[in-house]
């Protein structure tokens, strides 16, 4: 079955928000949506430093693996699973979290799906 990566550019809306966005995204939202159906791991990863003059667009980033006949596929059982408040037992933490905050602590600075080409593990020591 295809494999893609889900990506999301994310950060704080702003600095008072750093320890919501801590709370609701980092503590809890990569874990809820990696019990959507297809998704086989979520990983958030915090900006360590620039990479030669490259331009930074984020300081963190969100990278779901999932395996999908297609990224339309993998979106629209993700568009409906997250509608569903029953969708994993703590679904209903990380809503009553959100609704604590009032909105979700998040900006999104850019997402997209990105379908598998190839892959390689580094050699075995040896």
């Amino acid at each position: 079955m295809p494999q893609f990566l889900l990506i999301g550019l994310c950060e704080p809306p702003s600095q008072k928000d750093q320890a919501a966005f801590n709370e609701w995204f980092v503590d809890q939202h990569i874990e809820d949506t990696t019990h959507c159906p297809n998704f086989i791991r979520g990983r958030v990863f915090k900006l360590a430093g620039p990479h030669l003059d490259g331009k930074t667009v984020s300081n963190y980033i969100s990278v779901y693996e999932v395996e999908a006949p297609s990224y339309a596929e993998a979106e629209r059982v993700l568009n409906e699973w997250q509608a569903n408040p029953k969708a994993w037992s703590g679904r209903a933490h990380h809503l009553a979290t959100a609704k604590k905050f009032g909105s979700m602590p998040l900006k999104v600075n850019g997402s997209g799906w990105y379908e598998l080409l190839k892959s390689f593990d580094r050699p075995k020591a040896g």
